[in-house]
């Protein structure tokens, strides 16, 4: 099974939402908009050409957490990520829950962290 997104978002896990907030918005002039659903909130920008900026407060050291997220817009995932580990990639966090959906987090032949992103409307398998 082969992985064609069509959108992508970058995570960034900050120690201080709020601080991230004011900064993004005060400083850069970018519109975050505060998503519900997790403690605290989190935050997430929409760019053109389909990529979001998404930052959640959270402890994170560099290198143990996804960089780069693509978004399954179509389900799936449990069938990706099944492809993925038995075409030897090393899977960091298996099909987990994630605020409105489904995620999973692997490693890129380097060791840095790439991760999967489903909405929960979106059935985890495609596979009949």
């Amino acid at each position: 099974m082969v992985i064609a997104p069509k959108t992508a978002g970058l995570v960034f896990y900050v120690s201080d939402i709020g601080r991230t907030e004011k900064f993004y918005n005060e400083t850069l002039g970018l519109r975050l908009e505060r998503m519900e659903g997790a403690e605290p909130y989190w935050l997430q920008a929409s760019l053109a050409g389909g990529l979001d900026l998404m930052f959640f407060e959270m402890e994170a050291t560099r290198g143990s957490s996804p960089a780069v997220v693509f978004n399954i817009e179509e389900g799936g995932i449990d069938d990706i990520v099944a492809s993925l580990a038995e075409n030897g990639v090393t899977i960091v966090t298996p099909v987990s829950e994630a605020p409105g959906g489904w995620s999973a987090d692997f490693l890129d032949p380097d060791g840095f962290g790439l991760g999967l992103y489903q909405p929960e409307d979106k059935p985890r398998s495609l596979k009949r």
